[in-house]
């Protein structure tokens, strides 16, 4: 599959990311951290639902391979490895280079949970 590349712009630096290689983004006040699967974390100039917005813009379809999950994350959906609602984690795998464990509410995770289940992801 050719690469998908996705641009993120600021005043002071572009960030250009393939977008297949995204696991998460996490919002930070003002400021988003993107973490990719060779665990390059960079860091947006731009809320999480302004990422939000450049996804659906730059990658269309494409965009629905991730998920918002509650008011801290978007996760690439093929990505997701465990739900643990009892832990409230969701863990993020690619079952050989990392693992990432982010805390997430009991309800977002059945969310999660249930699209899963549903769709078959």
């Amino acid at each position: 599959m050719a690469q998908q590349l996705i641009y993120f712009n600021s005043r002071d630096s572009l960030i250009r990311i393939d977008v297949s290689k995204i696991v998460y983004f996490e919002g930070d006040g003002n400021y988003t951290h993107i973490v990719t699967a060779n665990k390059i974390k960079s860091c947006l100039t731009m809320n999480l639902s302004h990422t939000e917005e450049a996804l659906a813009a730059q990658i269309g379809e494409h965009a629905k391979r991730f998920m918002r999950i509650g008011k801290r994350f978007i996760v690439n959906m093929g990505y997701i490895y465990m739900v643990d609602i009892l832990k409230q984690t969701l863990t993020l795998s690619d079952n050989e280079n990392f693992v990432y464990q982010l805390p997430v509410s009991k309800e977002a995770l059945k969310n999660v949970k249930d699209i899963i289940v549903k769709a078959r992801i």
